[in-house]
């Protein structure tokens, strides 16, 4: 009888994990069924050049799983129940195929959202990029837009800016700014502040600093201190919030909804679900909580296939460390900033910056995507057999 393993969401995280157990696993001890509600992989981090006009390239999510064992299930999931081990779907465009998965292992890749925060006239007036549909609304918005008028960029992080400065490299023809919480740029070291304050003076940037957004309107942002800032387009890059079914669950979360997992990514509540990406509360270095990005992403999807694996086929736990190396921001198409950090994401003196750093940041981006189209190859097949016998609940 095959192990089911069902891996909930095909972006970075997913996509990677349900390629990484098919080349761990056996064909004839497995199904491996990877659910998403769109037929394509999203490039995330590609989302403000989408916004801006660029094209990017089309990945059919069943053409790259062609022949590698994994089954993919066009469907939107509903809810889980991690008592009885089934994940409720529906397809919009089949209602007939609605219904339950059952699963032996969960993979809870789901990812996160925008996070308005609950700041008022934000969900009515502004746009986000945290995925493909807003992206697109945004593009639309900004295609219509006329020379001179305003945009404002909410959110001083990375998304925050590499959208403001695309934005204002694709049309410098806008009115473009950001306003951050904090310093600009407040985290990074002295020569990556000192390069990132360069390229918004070069393309024309104006950045609020130590402005809290406390409200959107229609045509503009007001700040805590009092300030109006004109906005005939508002972009809300100020944090993410991770899908809210996992919290209607019985699953150990956080406050703000995020599965807590142990150093192999499994749930510390329920022994046969995963999580992984944006959606785990997983440790780093000093016990620091890694933050909701692809390249915290990444190595969780790979922690969380290969302790599967090894957990079903009687082999050694994998022990690699969950570290950061540096933080890759685009600031434009020509410009770029690599700041080498800590293992636990603090900067460090060093940085890139400029062309080659734009290229560098090129790179990680294709590399990333590569790794996702191609879910089997790049590394030999290891695929060992299943050896511990499941018991499987009824689903009542």
């Amino acid at each position: 009888m095959q192990h089911r393993i069902v891996v909930l969401g095909a972006g970075y995280t997913g996509a990677i994990a349900a390629g990484r157990l098919a080349k761990r696993l056996r064909r004839e001890d497995v199904a491996i069924t990877l659910v998403n509600a769109e037929p394509d992989f999203v490039e995330r981090v590609r989302m403000h050049q989408l916004a801006v006009g660029q094209e990017l390239r089309p990945r059919s999510l069943a053409e790259m799983f062609a022949d590698t064992g994994v089954e993919v299930r066009l469907a939107r999931v509903t809810g889980v129940d991690v008592d009885r081990r089934t994940v409720a779907v529906t397809d919009p465009d089949h209602p007939g195929e609605d219904g339950e998965l059952e699963y032996d292992t969960l993979v809870y890749a789901l990812g996160s959202a925008w996070d308005h925060q609950g700041v008022p006239g934000t969900v009515e007036h502004a746009h986000e990029i945290a995925g493909r549909p807003g992206a697109l609304r945004l593009r639309e918005r900004l295609a219509g837009l006329d020379a001179g008028e305003s945009v404002v960029v909410v959110g001083g992080g990375l998304t925050g800016l590499e959208a403001a400065t695309e934005i204002a490299e694709a049309r410098p023809d806008l009115d473009v700014s950001l306003a951050a919480r904090g310093g600009l740029g407040d985290w990074l070291s002295p020569k990556g502040r000192r390069h990132l304050r360069k390229v918004f003076g070069t393309l024309g940037i104006t950045a609020y600093e130590n402005a809290a957004v406390t409200e959107v309107a229609a045509d503009h942002v007001a700040t805590a201190d009092g300030a109006a800032i004109p906005a005939a387009v508002t972009l809300w890059t100020a944090g993410f919030a991770v899908h809210p079914i996992a919290r209607a669950t019985t699953l150990d979360v956080t406050d703000t909804g995020r599965i807590v997992v142990d150093g192999t990514m499994r749930s510390v509540s329920h022994p046969d679900v995963y999580a992984i990406g944006d959606a785990a509360m997983a440790a780093g270095p000093g016990g620091k909580p890694l933050r909701m990005s692809c390249a915290s992403g990444t190595p969780t999807a790979w922690q969380a296939a290969d302790s599967i694996a090894a957990r079903l086929t009687g082999g050694k736990l994998p022990n690699a460390p969950l570290r950061y190396f540096n933080q890759c921001i685009s600031l434009g198409r020509r410009e770029g900033l690599i700041q080498y950090v800590t293992a636990d994401d603090r900067a460090v003196r060093a940085a890139l910056t400029g062309r080659f750093a734009a290229v560098y940041k090129e790179l990680v981006c294709k590399a990333a995507a590569w790794g996702v189209a191609n879910p089997t190859l790049g590394v030999p097949a290891r695929r060992r057999a299943v050896t511990r016998a499941e018991v499987r609940p009824a689903a009542v």
